[in-house]
């Protein structure tokens, strides 16, 4: 290298792409931004007022120096800000992108988002997976519709079977009395993946046992009110899980048939109607 008035160096030639540009197949590049920031509440800068932007971290070489700069990038009121960090100097994409974050933290460019004091979170990160959990329209709920639809099934969404009792089936036959539930494997305790959390362990052992309880007890209820209950996990095959649904109906019209003044709570007790696969 050369030394030049100022104290600034030019490199001999110019640096491996590896390690500024994105390779082909990496990563998301908000997944990319988060590892190396360590969580992606650590990206935040802090706008004022209560205010926060997530900030991204680009990596450019310029021709002149033949050196890698890092410069701190978010949005603010609808235009981009850019602010420089630092150069960096690996020879990997990752290393530099941390080392960008660390110098961008030690600067005072961003901040930690704190929990606020009634969070149970154990992280900004946890919270806003946790207020992200939608009650409905979850991608394996629109997956198993769209299955139920192609194969010539019409139901309604989001409904109580009972509207008396506060439970809200996913998907509703309600000609046919049968209501489904879509569990996630977290939130319900998929006896195949899910794993306990290692943080504040006791507050989500209660959380996940207590909405086991409560499927139980919705289920119970259900079928006492002549409903046939439906649970399918969120890890399994959409098109599976509707043909199970289609044959449960089936079966259902076939008995009713032959029974016209069936009661419908005798055919919702049947241990014969088939029920979620644990």
């Amino acid at each position: 290298m050369r030394e030049l008035a100022g104290g600034h160096r030019w490199n001999q030639r110019l640096p491996s792409a590896r390690a500024y540009k994105r390779r082909p197949g990496a990563a998301a590049p908000a997944i990319e931004q988060d590892r190396a920031a360590g969580g992606r509440d650590r990206r935040n800068v802090d706008l004022g007022d209560g205010r926060f932007a997530r900030a991204s971290v680009s990596l450019r070489v310029y021709q002149r120096t033949r050196r890698i700069r890092a410069y701190l990038r978010w949005s603010c009121g609808g235009r981009s800000v850019e602010r420089y960090i630092c150069e960096v100097t690996h020879d990997s994409r990752r290393d530099n992108l941390v080392q960008a974050w660390r110098a961008a933290h030690e600067q005072g460019l961003v901040v930690d988002r704190s929990l606020p004091p009634e969070s149970k979170a154990s992280s900004a990160a946890v919270r806003a997976v946790m207020r992200a959990n939608r009650n409905k329209d979850t991608g394996p709920e629109l997956a198993l519709r769209r299955r139920l639809y192609a194969l010539g099934l019409r139901y309604r969404v989001a409904v109580r079977p009972v509207p008396r009792l506060r439970r809200t089936a996913d998907i509703a036959f309600k000609a046919d009395r049968v209501a489904v539930f879509v569990d996630g494997c977290f939130w319900h305790g998929c006896p195949e993946h899910h794993r306990p959390a290692t943080k504040n362990s006791g507050f989500w052992f209660e959380k996940i046992d207590a909405n086991r309880t409560r499927d139980r007890d919705t289920d119970r209820q259900l079928r006492d009110a002549g409903w046939t209950v439906i649970r399918v996990w969120e890890h399994e095959d959409p098109e599976a899980a509707a043909m199970r649904i289609v044959q449960t109906i089936q079966q259902l019209r076939t008995a009713r048939a032959r029974l016209p003044h069936h009661d419908p709570a005798a055919l919702a007790r049947d241990p014969s109607s088939p029920d979620r696969q644990d």
